[in-house]
């Protein structure tokens, strides 16, 4: 019988085991019916082996497909007792373990870091009364504010169906059709569309979440993590010399070191009054709070400071959801957000599996007490394992079993008043006065490239797209509309 030629070489090796945990002779090759004949079929190990491997990915995300992520801790430098119950904003000091994945939206798992697209920026707060998600981006707005158009507007970001390439037409076609886009494409095209690493962005909540107290009062807030290393950015010129997967090296790199990255967290708070009164609608995704009415107030430092040890453990595996909430922070009436708390959770439970808050990334660091029992991968909870009960309510709860804890209700919500169930256009909204202020406050050298940009891809749409952008630039501001059609005429004159 042939030997691993290296077995026995480092006596401090552990035995390498098949995954039954029996201990494997060679590694090396399979046992064939003599020297030059055929693998026998009680090669078991081998199968094992083929079997895993043609089992090892899992379905890709459809957005936020490439990803890098890591460990750190967020302290609380501000008490937000008078706001909330949440038990990690109690305390100046407080400290909670954080697990935060950047990612590129659009592209694929091998796509490049340096893709002009938003950037995810999701933190998985592991609190003592469970984990709460703060899914967001690296930018304030989004492209809409209803989630029945997600679906569409991605299709249209992504390649074309039919040649599976790249589709400028599609890209501006979807937002000639959606003026609610117009904030969120400027910011895209503008000199921040592309990030020069994933320590030199900010985070949003960008949606309207909530906080409440011990006294039943709302607030409606908006969360901020404001980069420590200052924002820094690409060209177009630029990112296309970068390596495609520079930003994950940047991450990697700057942690192994002890350069650990932060962020400033602040929020922005409403109260449901002022919520009532101001002129703009605080649930709609597409608008930001003017910091002159809603200033930010510093509630607390976020570091990274542990790399993964496993990428696809961790990383690939991790599983962010607007729905984990804990006692204290809630959600507001945002259509986008709205339609998230099932999106998000439904897409995980089909790529990983009905237990994915089993998987140690995913796990809450607390207790966990509930009558989920069965399902792919199911775990046994040690603290009821000799239950019987799968069902609530049931005759055991005096005996320990889970039982509702009342004390953690959340106010209820208000509604419009005279509010009747119906479908309602928001397309009266005002889609154009923010993206023109964002122009506005832009440097000459900003504008140049913002209009450059926005000319690359309109340039390739066909004129009727283009004459129905060139109308929302113009609604935008008079010198935003003049000088994105220049460039895209220059473009087609060769100008």
């Amino acid at each position: 019988m042939s030997q691993c030629p290296f077995s026995g070489k480092n006596p401090q090796s552990v035995t390498l085991t098949s995954a039954n945990g029996a201990p494997v002779a060679n590694d090396n090759q399979s046992r064939t019916a003599g020297r030059r004949g055929p693998v026998t079929f009680d090669n078991h190990y081998l199968f094992e082996k083929l079997a895993h491997f043609n089992r090892e990915r899992i379905p890709e995300r459809v957005v936020h497909a490439r990803g890098s992520a890591a460990y750190g801790t967020f302290t609380l430098t501000n008490s937000l007792s008078d706001y909330t119950i949440a038990d990690f904003l109690q305390q100046e000091g407080q400290q909670t373990r954080v697990f935060l994945r950047f990612s590129t939206v659009g592209g694929g798992q091998d796509s490049s870091d340096y893709a002009r697209d938003p950037r995810g920026f999701a933190v998985k707060f592991y609190t003592e009364q469970g984990n709460w998600d703060m899914v967001g981006n690296n930018t304030p707005v989004f492209f809409l504010r209803d989630g029945i158009k997600f679906p569409d507007f991605i299709h249209s970001q992504k390649k074309n169906p039919r040649t599976n390439l790249p589709d400028p037409q599609s890209v501006y076609e979807f937002w000639a059709n959606n003026p609610q886009s117009l904030h969120q494409s400027t910011i895209l095209m503008s000199d921040r569309g592309i990030p020069l690493s994933y320590r030199h962005v900010n985070g949003y909540s960008s949606h309207t979440l909530s906080l409440w107290n011990s006294k039943g009062e709302r607030y409606w807030v908006k969360w901020h993590f404001k980069t420590n290393q200052g924002i820094k950015t690409l060209t177009s010129e630029e990112a296309a010399q970068m390596p495609a997967f520079g930003a994950q090296q940047d991450l990697v790199a700057s942690i192994d070191k002890g350069d650990y990255p932060s962020w400033t967290v602040k929020i922005q708070i409403m109260t449901e009054e002022e919520a009532r009164r101001y002129h703009i609608n605080p649930f709609d995704l597409t608008k930001v709070w003017p910091h002159k009415d809603f200033p930010l107030k510093e509630i607390g430092q976020l570091e990274l400071n542990r790399n993964v040890d496993n990428y696809f453990a961790e990383t690939e595996q991790a599983a962010f959801a607007p729905n984990n909430l804990v006692p204290g922070i809630g959600v507001s009436p945002d259509r986008m957000l709205q339609a998230r708390l099932l999106a998000y959770q439904d897409a995980h439970r089909y790529r990983v599996g009905a237990n994915v808050n089993q998987i140690p990334v995913n796990a809450p660091k607390c207790p966990v007490h509930n009558y989920q029992r069965d399902g792919a991968f199911a775990g046994i909870n040690p603290a009821l394992a000799s239950s019987g009960a799968n069902f609530y309510p049931n005759n055991r709860a005096m005996a320990g079993e889970p039982a509702e804890a009342v004390q953690y209700a959340e106010p209820p919500m208000p509604l419009e008043q005279d509010a009747w169930l119906d479908i309602y256009d928001t397309q009266d909204d005002d889609n154009f006065s923010q993206a023109g202020e964002l122009y506005r406050i832009m440097n000459e050298s900003q504008k140049q490239q913002l209009v450059r940009n926005i000319a690359d891809g309109l340039s390739q749409a066909t004129a009727e797209v283009q004459e129905a952008m060139f109308a929302q630039y113009d609604a935008a501001g008079e010198d935003y509309g003049r000088r994105v059609k220049e460039a895209v005429m220059a473009r087609l004159t060769g100008g």
